[in-house]
């Protein structure tokens, strides 16, 4: 694996230092969502920031929901593929709310390596994902730091990244066939969730990783 990116080492610094002041002087964990578009860097930040912090990290594409034929996703709109994407209530219950107040989380990921099934959908993996509770919960994904969360979050983190290079690290670990339909799937909905339900400005930190 590749060095972290300058700027998300340096991000990372910056991002322990804010956690720390919010974390003063609290008692109950601290709960970090980490947002942005796909190929901005999210999971490579994420694997820092986890063993800078000691966290408990939860990847929000393990609560992956959109299990919805072609033809009915396209006549879905932008906003209701937003709402569709991840089950952020499975996501609620069964791990932030339990690792938030310091509880154990136990959860099962779908399984993406043995791809969907007939029917669009994909099986869950028979091996739970099970995280301790730590001082700092950092829950990574698109959409994570969605309205329907916003009473548990404390600090929210938006990694930007221009479009092209998105595309060219998208490009640089997906087969050709898959990224076109990744991009008629997701381009609309994750523009229209960073200008419209939640934009740069909503964010507590911007990290910029061009």
């Amino acid at each position: 694996m590749s060095a972290p990116p300058a700027a998300l080492r340096s991000a990372c610094l910056d991002i322990e230092a804010l956690v720390e002041r919010r974390r003063a002087a609290r008692i109950a964990p601290l709960l970090v969502a980490l947002d942005g578009a796909s190929g901005s860097g999210k999971s490579t930040l994420a694997a820092l920031l986890t063993d800078a912090l000691d966290a408990a990290w939860v990847p929000g594409d393990d609560f992956y929901a959109a299990h919805v034929p072609d033809a009915e996703w396209a006549r879905c709109s932008a906003a209701e593929k937003v709402d569709r994407c991840i089950d952020w209530r499975r996501l609620r219950t069964e791990a932030l709310e339990p690792l938030r107040a310091g509880r154990p989380a136990r959860w099962l990921r779908l399984d993406f390596d043995r791809g969907p099934r007939p029917d669009g959908t994909y099986a869950r993996h028979p091996d739970p994902c099970i995280r301790q509770p730590r001082p700092t919960v950092l829950v990574e994904g698109a959409y994570s730091a969605r309205p329907e969360l916003a009473d548990l979050i404390d600090v929210t983190i938006l990694v930007d990244a221009p479009l092209e290079t998105r595309h060219t690290r998208l490009a640089a670990r997906e087969e050709a066939k898959f990224l076109e339909a990744w991009h008629t799937r997701w381009d609309e909905a994750e523009l229209h969730y960073f200008t419209t339900i939640r934009p740069p400005s909503a964010f507590d930190l911007v990290v910029r990783n061009p």
